[in-house]
């Protein structure tokens, strides 16, 4: 779902007019980078919190090339912490979307033996 997405269902569940709905939406984008920006949280009982998080400069490795090292720059980023009745919501939806099982593919890891060096001639098993 993507931002007009999002007004129009807002609009169509509460009644209001798209453009009031457009108008809250982005107002409720404004407050939230406003407060990141001055370094507070804001916390919405249920659903989440929003937070800014400062990543400090950093040694990282060159994707083109491996060997080579660069300098990732300090940065500080948007975090968001899901709250209790959003998780908990999800749970609930997970199970009411298909009351079949869902059947996944997996692979077998392969079975590998462990040798310690102080029992290689050993024939005990290790564990």
């Amino acid at each position: 779902m993507n931002k007009p997405d999002l007004i129009n269902a807002i609009s169509e569940k509460t009644n209001l007019e798209k453009n009031m709905v457009e108008k809250a939406l982005q107002g409720f984008e404004d407050v939230i980078i406003e407060q990141l920006k001055a370094g507070k949280e804001v916390t919405l009982t249920g659903f989440g919190t929003f937070s800014a998080k400062f990543r400090h400069a950093r040694k990282g490795v060159n994707p083109q090339r491996p060997s080579e090292s660069i300098n990732v720059p300090a940065v500080t980023v948007p975090k968001f912490k899901a709250g209790k009745t959003l998780k908990d919501s999800l749970k609930d939806a997970h199970t009411s979307v298909s009351s079949e099982p869902v059947a996944e593919e997996t692979k077998p890891l392969p079975q590998a033996e462990e040798v310690s060096p102080s029992n290689e001639n050993s024939s005990e098993p290790l564990g």
